[in-house]
């Protein structure tokens, strides 16, 4: 196995993460949780490839299938923020919602032939470094470069900037926000919406770059619940975000891979010949991500990682305790 195909395939795959948890950054700073994620990402990659196949025009399709991530988190957002209603439930009803809407939208999408996808690009002279240009700037799709940028912006914006400011006081003390003039329902609402954007890019990134086609369920497959995950293992950071998704796209491609040669390292591959261990194999990643939402289901704790104080409750005006 050449570590610099995984770590690239997990730097294209990783993408997808990486746009998914920076939207739930940003509307988790605002103090929403969205559990809707994985419906998000389900709209954006069904409308973004059915686009696609429909128009022959990718970008119309990854700009339709933002959108579509975009236009389901209102949904959210109303239920949230304006109705205060419980935002766990909410976001649950959303993925069920996004899913089923998703697999009525793409029935006869999986049968689609080849469509144009997203371009790939080596980045001159950054290729040629060693080490890191193989992995990060060597034939990756325009999204990976987008992502690179995204990530320092989203750092700007949440930690240097005034409206960032906004943010993150919204996020922790609404009443001392609202007292000093600072909109929290715009606010919130904004930021649940710029989430379900970036979830629905994260879905059209997944059909129109790094696994074209359309899959039903599984082409998100569990990617919307990890990228949750991921917020809370970077401590709403998008730098540390980033590198989570990554590292984690990197392991993920790395089981898959070490399954299928007969002889590893020279011996008989135990996951080749049993398949219940391939099976259990595949599922550690994901062990790893429920041991960390379990680990930090406590408040204590998620105050103690850096955890927005007012996260998942409602904010209602005159009300104290916010």
């Amino acid at each position: 196995m050449d570590p610099t195909i995984i770590l690239a395939a997990g730097v294209a795959s990783g993408t997808v993460f990486l746009f998914a948890a920076v939207g739930e950054i940003f509307a988790e700073r605002a103090g929403v949780l969205n559990l809707g994620v994985e419906g998000m990402m389900l709209m954006g990659a069904v409308v973004a490839f059915g686009t696609a196949v429909g128009t022959g025009n990718p970008w119309l399709g990854l700009l339709l299938g933002t959108l579509a991530g975009g236009l389901l988190s209102i949904l959210h957002a109303v239920i949230t923020i304006s109705f205060q209603a419980e935002q766990v439930v909410s976001g649950l009803a959303l993925t069920f919602l996004g899913s089923g809407l998703a697999r009525v939208l793409g029935e006869n999408l999986s049968k689609a032939g080849a469509i144009s996808l997203l371009p790939k690009t080596t980045v001159p002279l950054l290729s040629e470094v060693p080490g890191i240009g193989p992995i990060f700037f060597t034939n990756q799709s325009v999204l990976v470069y987008a992502g690179f940028v995204v990530v320092p912006l989203a750092w700007y914006w949440i930690g240097r900037t005034r409206p960032g400011l906004h943010l993150r006081a919204v996020g922790e003390s609404p009443t001392a926000a609202d007292s000093l003039g600072v909109d929290v329902y715009r606010l919130r609402y904004a930021y649940v919406i710029v989430g379900g954007l970036f979830a629905g890019l994260a879905g059209a990134t997944i059909t129109l770059a790094v696994s074209p086609g359309w899959f039903g369920d599984l082409t998100v497959n569990g990617a919307g619940w990890i990228a949750v995950a991921l917020v809370i293992f970077a401590q709403w950071s998008p730098i540390r975000a980033a590198v989570g998704a990554y590292l984690f796209a990197a392991i993920r491609r790395m089981l898959v891979d070490i399954q299928g040669p007969e002889q590893l390292f020279g011996f008989p591959n135990p996951f080749f010949q049993d398949h219940n261990l391939t099976f259990f194999l595949g599922m550690i990643p994901y062990l790893l991500i429920i041991a960390v939402l379990v680990a930090v289901s406590g408040e204590a704790l998620r105050k103690r990682l850096g955890a927005p104080a007012a996260l998942g409750i409602p904010y209602v005006r005159g009300e104290r305790g916010h």
